[in-house]
């Protein structure tokens, strides 16, 4: 698993630290990935809470905007 999120590396770690994640945040700072996968806001600088899940070739399997609850994301967890 991982997050990313276009904050810094300093941001990420400090959130890392303070929730004790198990898994690493990459830092978008460009952007790129949030444009990759088309998460970008039409304002072009903030970023729409989306979840992606891809199978362990890289396919996308799942996409949702917003935050899906836990039940949701078990379920897309256990068909992969």
């Amino acid at each position: 698993m991982l997050a990313v999120n276009p904050g810094s590396l300093a941001s990420h770690g400090r959130f890392a630290d303070k929730y004790q994640l198990p898994f690493p945040l990459l830092a978008d700072t460009e952007r790129k990935a949030a444009t990759a996968y088309g998460v970008l806001k039409p304002n072009g600088k903030s970023i729409q809470r989306t979840v992606v899940v891809l199978d362990k070739e890289g396919v996308v399997r799942y996409v949702k905007q917003g935050m899906p609850s836990t039940q949701e994301l078990l379920e897309v967890l256990e068909k992969l």
